[in-house]
């Protein structure tokens, strides 16, 4: 197996050290494995985005020696290396498609009163709070179809299998257990149409063939997500790593 990482930074900021000792981990291993260390710019996030932060990323890297194979700056068989340019080439598209006509997915069209007034309920009820499938997981073909034809809004949704023990690997923990009805179904796609980071990250790891994904234990919740979407679209997952945070 040819060993393929990534870091995948956000440009909203400077880079901070948690970051900076996970690309190193990143560039190490490859190195010693004689892989690929790919640079990803996940920039779906435009209202935080800072325009001088990618090119600092790679200045700052470059200073502490750490080159990469592939990226932005210099190219590669996977281009483009920014999720915007990746969603204006049409590449999640097709795929999130995929995901709402195998069930996978689904578009709600709650208005951000209603979320409130969900969380509000939960909160009252003492409730988890979080979208559970509100009023548009199990909706009918036709109510989609007449919202649709209303010009209502949405955003697609991971569709969460519920009442199932989620298991999962990580090469530090071992055997991690999640039960599935404790997790939100997550944005996927939001309502302007840019995928946010638990779709977009997931498709590219898989396009972009990387075999190994080290990142911060604060992802730890995020993970039975991504584990899940990864069995929804029936790909190999890659070994997570998932590295203590620095105190």
């Amino acid at each position: 197996m040819s060993v393929r990482v990534r870091f995948a930074p956000s440009p909203t900021g400077l880079l901070h050290v948690g970051a900076l000792r996970t690309v190193l981990f990143d560039h190490l291993f490859a190195a010693k494995h004689g892989g690929h260390n790919i640079l990803r710019i996940e920039d779906t996030d435009r209202t935080r985005y800072n325009p001088d932060s990618e090119e600092e990323f790679v200045t700052t890297l470059k200073w502490v020696g750490i080159e990469f194979n592939e990226g932005p700056h210099i190219g590669g068989p996977n281009a483009p290396y920014r999720q915007s340019e990746r969603k204006e080439a049409g590449i999640y598209a097709p795929l999130i498609e995929e995901l709402l006509a195998t069930g996978g997915a689904y578009k709600a069209f709650e208005t951000p009163e209603e979320l409130d007034e969900m969380r509000e309920f939960q909160k009252i009820n003492k409730q988890a709070t979080g979208y559970f499938g509100g009023n548009w997981r199990d909706a009918s073909a036709e109510q989609v179809a007449e919202a649709e034809a209303a010009g209502k809004p949405f955003v697609i949704r991971q569709r969460i299998p519920r009442d199932r023990k989620v298991v999962m690997e990580d090469a530090i923990r071992g055997r991690i257990e999640w039960d599935s009805n404790l997790l939100t179904d997550p944005v996927l796609i939001k309502a302007d149409g840019m995928p946010t980071y638990h779709f977009a990250a997931i498709v590219d790891d898989h396009l972009m063939g990387v075999t190994h994904v080290f990142r911060g234990e604060e992802w730890l919740p995020s993970f039975p997500i991504h584990w899940l979407l990864f069995e929804a679209f029936g790909w190999e997952k890659p070994v997570f790593v998932h590295c203590p945070v620095i105190i």
